[in-house]
């Protein structure tokens, strides 16, 4: 992997950049959706490569469980196996293991949990999850961290050890040349705990590097005080990717600090949940005002869904629980998010970044549609 940065905002430290890797190269910043069992949830290889999507994630821990990273492998690897042919990023399935797993057990090797499937149960270490990203094959995969409650002190100092040597040991069990691990920075809410975690990885001399912990339950001003101290810590010459963040604001917010990925959910979340993205805040389709409404989600947006269909056709099709309803949502709100990161990037080459943020932020949350 290389990463190529071309520019900074002069008015801040928002990053115009480029990563480079086996399976293609990704405009940076950027905003990976996510394909947690090797699909995006709606959408097939052809819509992404439409809307103009360049990095994919998927998920480690429910990919081992099901199918198995064996079967991956003799598929040909993950992008064989779901069509993709763009970079993908594994992450290592720590979040997972701490947030659905049942009765899970931490300790210095490893850790013991049962599968949310069937309750089997399963061992991680940090040896085993390299050898199963290895095994999918994707571009950019993670190092097994543990991500604690935001404002527990205690359980931070004790998982800030753990990941940490679990850092270490994921770096010495990678055996492909061809992927690139990232350091995940952990440390919950304290400063303090970020800055010892950032030093630490550093040093271990990462591609990249993941801000991890965070979206978790702590507020937006304490998430954006933990990048304030983190992001100017991380080496300005390897990218920076805050985990599992896709709000329309926090976007912004993570690229005005300098972040340059981000994943998540949110948009194919919210589309299955009949909630809009716009530049004017989220609509609920299903509310009874759009019955008869024949404008699109939308004016001047140019989605699939939003060329060719009506606010009243799509509250129609959730109304009916019609299928082609979650499609034509995740169509627009992939499409919103991806295009909101490509306005980002020409604001960034244009030194407006820091205009084009405020004016995005005031329509956002003071529109009557919210």
């Amino acid at each position: 992997m290389q990463f190529i940065l071309f520019h900074t905002d002069a008015a801040g430290q928002a990053r115009l950049g480029r990563i480079i890797t086996p399976h293609g190269e990704i405009a940076t910043p950027a905003f990976a959706p996510v394909g947690t069992q090797a699909t995006v949830k709606a959408l097939d290889p052809r819509d992404l490569h439409e809307l103009g999507a360049e990095l994919i994630l998927s998920n480690t821990y429910h990919l081992y469980l099901r199918p198995g990273a064996d079967v991956v492998e003799e598929m040909g690897g993950l992008h064989r196996f779901m069509g993709w042919d763009g970079p993908i990023l594994t992450d290592s399935g720590g979040f997972q293991v701490f947030s659905l797993a049942e009765r899970r057990k931490v300790g210095d090797e490893g850790v013991e949990f049962r599968s949310h499937i069937d309750g089997s149960r399963h061992f991680f270490t940090p040896e085993m999850v390299i050898r199963v990203q290895e095994q999918l094959g994707a571009d950019i995969i993670m190092v097994l961290d543990e991500c604690a409650v935001p404002d527990d002190r205690a359980y931070n100092e004790q998982a800030l050890a753990r990941t940490h040597a679990w850092a270490e040991r994921c770096r010495a069990a990678q055996s492909r040349d061809d992927q690139a691990l990232f350091g995940i920075v952990q440390g919950g809410i304290f400063p303090d705990l970020r800055r010892r975690s950032a030093k630490f990885l550093v040093d271990l001399d990462f591609p990249g590097y993941a801000i991890g912990g965070l979206s978790v339950g702590e507020s937006k001003e304490q998430m954006y005080a933990t990048l304030d101290v983190t992001v100017p810590l991380l080496p300005a010459d390897k990218p920076r990717y805050l985990m599992g963040v896709g709000a329309p604001e926090d976007l912004l917010e993570g690229v005005a600090r300098g972040v340059d990925l981000f994943d998540c959910v949110l948009p194919t979340r919210l589309a299955r949940n009949a909630a809009l993205l716009t530049h004017t805040g989220r609509i609920n389709i299903r509310n009874a005002r759009f019955e008869r409404d024949p404008a699109p989600i939308e004016e001047g947006c140019s989605c699939y869904t939003c060329r060719h269909f009506s606010r009243a056709y799509l509250r129609h099709l959730f109304k009916a629980g019609e299928i082609l309803a979650a499609r034509l949502a995740t169509i627009h709100n992939v499409h919103f998010l991806l295009q909101l990161m490509r306005d980002i990037r020409a604001a960034i080459a244009a030194d407006r970044f820091s205009a084009f943020k405020k004016a995005f932020l005031a329509d956002y949350f003071h529109s009557s549609q919210r």
